[in-house]
């Protein structure tokens, strides 16, 4: 009597199927863009403390609730750009060196002295939500970009924004070279001054 054998399984397809369903679910699957916040980061150097008149200083804390003290005071998210704006552009400083002759503010001598010395001083509680944190920076580049905007409106005729980001997408059909300067004189008179670290406060 023979004996029987079990009929054999022809695998030798197998691997192309596997690589075709890998094909398959590579191109398939989306994958989610990484969000945060578009910030330039300095190079690594050694870390200088740097002192600042307290009245430049305009601090915005967020608390373990998730609510925005301006000046440790409660303040909604809707109004930190308003009040970011008018610290930034008050132009308190009386002497000639520091005088801001294109802020538009209270010129309040109390506040801060021009755009070039106010800061913006973030302290977030640890336990925070990041959202917030979000929000909140969100908030402070409208304040800067509606102060720029109305400078570049004033110098050249057109918004910042719009330009700066027809330049940054290639998009730009003009003289490329002269609004990259002209984009850099703006953020010059507005530089974006904000910060994480500890700010030490010097006496008035």
């Amino acid at each position: 009597m023979s004996k029987r054998t079990a009929p054999e399984v022809n695998a030798g397809s197998m691997a192309d199927i596997a690589f075709l369903l890998l094909i398959f679910f590579l191109v398939t699957t989306t994958i989610d863009k990484d969000k945060g916040i578009a910030r330039l980061l300095p190079l690594e150097t050694n870390p200088e403390k740097v002192e600042v008149k307290e009245k430049n200083i305009l601090p915005i804390f967020i608390n373990e609730q998730g609510e925005f003290l301006v000046k440790e005071k409660i303040t909604s998210i809707e109004e930190v750009a308003a009040i970011a704006r008018d610290f930034i552009d008050n132009g308190g400083a009386t002497s000639s060196e520091l005088f801001c002759s294109y802020c538009q503010g209270v010129r309040n001598p109390s506040s801060s002295d021009n755009p070039k010395k106010a800061v913006i001083a973030i302290n977030a509680h640890r336990k925070s939500a990041y959202k917030n944190y979000v929000a909140l920076q969100n908030e402070l580049a409208t304040a800067y970009n509606n102060l720029r905007n109305r400078e570049s409106q004033r110098l050249f005729g057109y918004q910042f924004t719009t330009i700066n980001q027809e330049v940054q997408e290639g998009r730009y059909q003009g003289d490329l070279k002269k609004v990259k300067a002209e984009l850099k004189q703006i953020r010059e008179l507005y530089p974006l001054l904000i910060t994480d670290a500890e700010t030490k406060k010097q006496e008035l």
